[in-house]
């Protein structure tokens, strides 16, 4: 639905640069491409930002289900780390090898 609100802002812009301004077709174009450029590029970004977010939950579920997720070459499980959730890391536990050891979940596979 947002990419559909978004062309359609493009499109009144355009419509309001056709019949409100005095610039030469050229220059209405080049307008017009500038700020199609930006709204997909925030939609791309978008994109990439969700995607991004979802495969973090995902290891964060698998974690929160007593899985082993593979972060950076170490093999994470609830019996050696615990989860912050504020931050989503890892946190190694005392009394095993791990104590003290931070991983981000996003570094996560």
């Amino acid at each position: 639905m947002a990419y559909i609100a978004g062309i359609v802002v493009v499109a009144l812009f355009f419509l309001a640069l056709h019949y409100f301004t005095e610039l030469t077709n050229r220059q209405k174009a080049v307008i017009t491409v500038i700020v199609l450029s930006v709204v997909l590029s925030a939609i791309a970004f978008n994109s990439y930002s969700n995607a991004k977010s979802q495969k973090m939950l995902d290891v964060v579920m698998k974690f929160n289900q007593h899985g082993t997720v593979v972060c950076n070459g170490v093999s994470v499980n609830d019996e050696n780390y615990t989860l912050s959730i504020g931050t989503y890391t890892f946190i190694g536990k005392k009394e095993t090898p791990f104590y003290g050891q931070m991983i981000s979940a996003s570094k996560c596979e």
